[in-house]
Parts: structure tokens; sequence; C-alpha cells
């Protein structure tokens, strides 16, 4: 087997995984971008293994490693997904990102100069 045909095929699945995760806004498909650039990973791993022709198997067996860390990733990171949209009203990331950062909503200021306590006049 030539090790070029699964070289190629999982480059090109981690490139889009990586197109995904750069362009996507919605939190879902980010992830399932993140799980595609782990099936390239998987993908490569067990084609080296295969061409090494390794007598432990152990490209296989890192494979079975990395397919369960995703399956618990991917639980882990659907149940955050959907707390923030119940919470939320989205799974938009940028929105998100926007609400991480510190950004108040209008009519909120965050700095003391305008929290002070309008009966003393101190800060609060």
């Amino acid at each position: 087997m030539h090790l070029a045909y699964p070289a190629v095929l999982a480059a090109l699945l981690f490139c889009t995984g990586l197109y995904g995760v750069l362009a996507r806004r919605n939190a879902i498909l980010v992830l399932m971008s993140v799980e595609l650039m782990l099936n390239a990973v998987n993908l490569n791993l067990v084609a080296f293994d295969v061409w090494l022709r390794d007598s432990l198997h152990a490209g296989q067996a890192l494979t079975l490693f990395t397919i369960a860390i995703a399956a618990a990733e991917i639980g882990i990171g659907l149940a955050i997904v959907l707390m923030v949209y119940r919470n939320r009203g989205t799974a938009d990331v940028d929105r998100l990102r926007d609400t991480a950062e510190g950004h108040e909503p209008d009519g909120f200021a965050s700095d003391s100069a305008h929290s002070a306590n309008p009966a003393t006049g101190a800060a609060a």
C-alpha cells in the first residue's frame, strides 16, 4: 500500500476541519469540524501503523484512545453548548466571545465613574 493515498486524504480532511473551525460561527459545527480533524489524525495513525508493519499495533491503539477522548469531548462539548443555548438563546460563537471579553450590554457601564452611589457620591 502506498502511504501517499491515506496521507493526502488525511491532509484534505484536516484542512476541511480547520476551515470549519475558523470559518463557522455555530458552536455545533465547530465541534463537528474538530471531530473531522481528529478523524484525519486517526487515519494517519492507522496508515503509518500499517506502513511500518508494527507488531505492537501502537497506531491502532492510539487511535482507540483518540476515539475515546473524542467521544468524551463531544459529550461535554454538546452539554456546554446546550446549556449556553438555553441561557443565551444562541449558539453563535461570535456572540459568546463578546460576552466573555467583558463587553457590557447597552445601558450598563463597567467603570467606577458610572457606578458611583448617587446618594453619597462615592464609588461602589
